[in-house]
């Protein structure tokens, strides 16, 4: 499982020319699904998002996390992030998960991290072709993997 975290001022997701998920101040998070993933490597990466200290504190230290700022969540599922790109120019994306254990994953995953008293989780639509715009904060990149 991979997750791109972006440290956001605003962000939304547009599916056909609707917005569906918008938050302020908070993380954008694209997460990439592989098949090898499980619940644990889920639980594992919510615990690591939600603790992960990249908001300034009065002394502009990146001290604070998500939960410290009462900060909101747009999780967006994004398969492209295990594209293989080291045989030609066109990307494979064997290496993702198929998209109905990738959905049930997905899903897992929102919903442990609204039970974690985030102030909003919003998404994305599994699936959809959607067109998200941020404003990045700092800017601020951080990419896990489990």
């Amino acid at each position: 499982m991979k997750l791109v975290i972006q440290r956001v001022k605003k962000a939304n997701v547009v599916v056909e020319n609707k917005v569906i998920g918008e938050i302020d101040n908070g993380f954008l998070v694209l997460i990439g699904i592989a098949p090898t993933d499980t619940k644990e490597n889920a639980n594992f990466l919510v615990q690591k998002l939600i603790h992960l200290r990249v908001f300034e504190d009065e002394n502009q230290k990146m001290n604070l996390s998500i939960k410290d700022i009462d900060g909101e969540l747009l999780i967006i599922s994004q398969f492209t992030l295990y594209a293989d790109c080291s045989h030609g120019n066109r990307p494979s994306f064997t290496t993702a998960a198929k998209p109905e254990f990738a959905n049930e994953l997905y899903e897992y995953f929102v919903e442990q991290c609204k039970k974690e008293n985030i102030k909003k989780v919003a998404t994305g639509e599994f699936g959809a072709d959607m067109q998200v715009t941020l404003q990045n904060d700092g800017p601020v990149t951080i990419i896990l993997e489990k």
